[in-house]
């Protein structure tokens, strides 16, 4: 049986209660604390544990499971100072893992600084996410894996219709590994294909790569 994963969520504001919910929803078990009654009681149904509490209260977070969480969240809205506050104490108690919801590019500096592992701006990624996709409309889907790396799944080009990987040299010219191709109707995915795999309009391209060369890549029409 798969081991059940525990996460800590502080700040049930609109991005807080939206990650406890998921990760209720995915069955993992969230204790969740805010300072307001309202908030917590909404959450009561998807919480494995409740608590009213205020954030920059060390004593109040000395009694969450920080250490035994798999990461804690923290989404305290616009209160910068409460938030550095948390990511100090969590840190502090024994957090492996923070993630924190940033609101200027100094206060993630802050965090960063404090051992946060991932500062979300979840307004400037959404934008960020939806103009990439209406400028370039056949990519699927993109996942950051570090600052210069990305995994993009791209609608094969209607150029690249009939030809072998060897014959686009993707690795070599772009600078990007093909690590599967989809078929977009089936579903049946492909993991490594050889150099005479021979791609057709329908696939779907699994491509790894730095982020210049997958943006050169999803221009090609």
């Amino acid at each position: 049986m798969a081991e059940i994963k525990h996460f800590v969520v502080i700040g049930l504001g609109t991005f807080g209660t939206a990650i406890a919910r998921q990760l209720a929803k995915n069955r993992c078990r969230v204790t969740g604390l805010d300072a307001e009654r309202e908030r917590v009681e909404s959450l009561k149904d998807c919480l494995y544990e409740a608590i009213i509490g205020d954030a920059r209260d060390r004593e109040a977070l000395k009694h969450l499971p920080l250490a035994e969480a798999n990461a804690v969240v923290l989404g305290l809205g616009e209160d910068i100072t409460q938030s550095i506050l948390a990511a100090l104490h969590v840190k502090e108690l024994g957090a492996r893992r923070v993630i924190a919801k940033g609101v200027t590019d100094d206060h993630g500096k802050i965090l960063r600084a404090l051992g946060v592992e991932r500062v979300v701006f979840p307004e400037r990624e959404l934008a960020e996410e939806l103009a990439d996709r209406l400028t370039w409309p056949n990519v699927l889907d993109y996942l950051p894996i570090d600052p210069e790396y990305s995994l993009a799944e791209i609608s094969v080009p209607d150029s690249f219709g009939g030809k072998t990987l060897q014959q686009l040299s993707l690795r070599r010219d772009l600078g990007i590994l093909v690590v599967g191709i989809k078929d977009a109707m089936t579903g049946a995915l492909s993991m490594l294909p050889d150099a005479q795999f021979r791609l057709q309009p329908d696939q779907m391209l699994l491509v790894l790569g730095k982020q210049p060369n997958l943006d050169r890549l999803r221009e090609l029409r």
